[in-house]
């Protein structure tokens, strides 16, 4: 009974003198997760940790599990409170000891613990209030909870840091979007800077009329929760006319995707160069904030975040008349191909055309490690109201799809039932299938065939005949 009907059960430790072992246990469905341990002489088994959800309990990305002295204490990571926070155990009773880090904030990584020390070292987003709450910034704590110590300063960037193996000094990276990183080598003891090792310039682009995308934060359904995105500009920019916009949209349960890093060339910024603002948001049902915004994908994958981008779009086009929400397009693969074609399913009043690559349009045809995470099991009625399979009669607006032969991380049969169900009611869509394609790496005839759809659709443009005229590089993935 303790470790019935499993989805998984994973990572099987000894003790030294082999007097026991434990293992994780994962029930299908992602709503009970176990540390159990097994006494070795008479097979008695019980729960260490015991973490119930009446959502999920997403090991798939909020998963930490560090023994100290050979079992006799566990650091467990866990969003019991409404946050993700670690924990300390008694691994001999399995009786709670202690909270670690607590407050209405997430830890995002354990960069390393300290056994004889007591002491960890993490990452953690949200720590600073009215500031970007997925910035990265890194903190040391004890095991108890107390002596919290802020390793990197800067509120306003996001910092990446890489410390020596003996933990004495770090190389802190940070930057933005608007701000070229800086990497500087620092002793963790007083975390004075000992050189700045590099310090990025944006002269040499700017020169060239290269210019940072805009970030943008609005309120979401609920009028109080920041929701944050990016807008891309194209470099001819010109406040004086009227940009139809693109969204990148991937709003996959498990992370956040919004970019918080600086970069020369993103792709979104190839995209609005052909004379589009193009913009990502993450809308609620993404991960790393409060476990309450991230449930909102709990059996509701079709959501997507949908009535946060679309307030977010409202506001941003009530600040900049430049900004045409008359021509509105779409575009994501995979997890994203469900969410943009969706957008024209669910939200067809409001986008205007789609392209949809390799999507996993109903999570009941999809790998059960994903797809159960977010959507539970057993399979209920939730599965066919999320299904773009089901809702292909509701179709409004331009449509490209595409899928790859050869896919081996969604099936390309889920692209195919959403093709035959569009045909069934009727709809007018435009297809391409890719052979010998697997689920990315599609190339630049794809890239330029996605161009061409919102090029021919917003702009009013036919483009050339790539028969005759040489086609360009359009490499707008990475």
């Amino acid at each position: 009974t303790l470790f019935e009907n499993p989805y998984q059960m994973s990572r099987i430790d000894w003790r030294r003198d082999a007097r026991s072992f434990t293992f994780e246990y994962n029930q299908r469905g992602h709503q009970v997760y176990r540390i159990i341990s097994v006494d070795a002489s008479t097979g008695a088994a019980r729960a260490i940790v015991d973490e119930k959800s009446p959502t999920f309990v997403c090991y798939y990305s909020k998963h930490y599990r560090h023994d100290v002295d050979d079992g006799k204490e566990v650091i467990w990571m866990s969003e019991r409170d409404g946050w993700n926070h670690l924990y300390l155990y008694d691994g001999a009773t399995g009786k709670l000891k202690n909270r670690i880090t607590r407050g209405d904030w997430v830890v995002r990584a354990v960069a390393h613990v300290d056994d004889a020390k007591r002491q960890i070292w993490f990452s953690a987003s949200g720590m600073h209030p009215g500031k970007d709450p997925y910035f990265h910034h890194w903190f040391r704590i004890n095991f108890d909870g107390t002596g919290l110590t802020p390793l990197t300063s800067n509120p306003d960037v996001d910092h990446s840091v890489t410390f020596t193996s003996d933990m004495q000094y770090m190389v802190d990276t940070y930057s933005n979007v608007d701000q070229p990183p800086v990497s500087e080598l620092r002793a963790t003891a007083d975390l004075k800077v000992i050189a700045t090792l590099e310090k990025g310039d944006l002269a040499p682009l700017t020169e060239q009329g290269w210019h940072a995308p805009e970030v943008f934060v609005s309120k979401g359904r609920d009028n109080k929760t920041d929701i944050w995105g990016v807008i891309y500009k194209p470099s001819n920019f010109d406040a004086s006319k009227h940009y139809p916009v693109l969204e990148y949209i991937y709003a996959g349960p498990h992370d956040s995707f919004v970019p918080k890093t600086f970069s020369a060339a993103h792709p979104m910024q190839a995209m609005s160069e052909l004379g589009f603002i193009v913009v990502e948001i993450d809308g609620m049902g993404t991960s790393n904030r409060s476990k309450a915004f991230h449930d909102v994908a709990w059996k509701n994958i079709a959501d997507a975040g949908f009535p946060d981008r679309i307030l977010w779009h409202k506001a941003v086009a009530a600040k900049y008349p430049w900004y045409d929400l008359s021509r509105l397009g779409i575009y994501g693969h995979s997890a994203g191909g469900q969410s943009s074609l969706g957008a024209l399913l669910f939200h067809g009043d409001f986008y205007k055309a789609a392209v949809s690559s390799a999507g996993c349009h109903d999570n009941r045809m999809d790998k059960i490690s994903w797809n159960e995470q977010w959507m539970g099991w057993p399979v209920g009625p939730e599965y066919a109201a999320s299904s773009n399979v089901e809702h292909a009669s509701q179709l409004q607006g331009k449509l490209l799809l595409a899928v790859g032969e050869l896919d081996t991380n969604v099936d390309p049969a889920s692209t195919m039932q959403v093709v035959n169900a569009l045909i069934k009611a009727n709809k007018t869509f435009e297809f391409l299938f890719l052979p010998g394609k697997n689920h990315g790496g599609w190339g630049d005839y794809w890239e330029r065939k996605r161009a061409d759809f919102f090029v021919r659709e917003f702009l009013g443009v036919q483009p050339p005949d790539w028969n005759v005229v040489a086609p360009p590089i359009v490499a707008t993935t990475p």
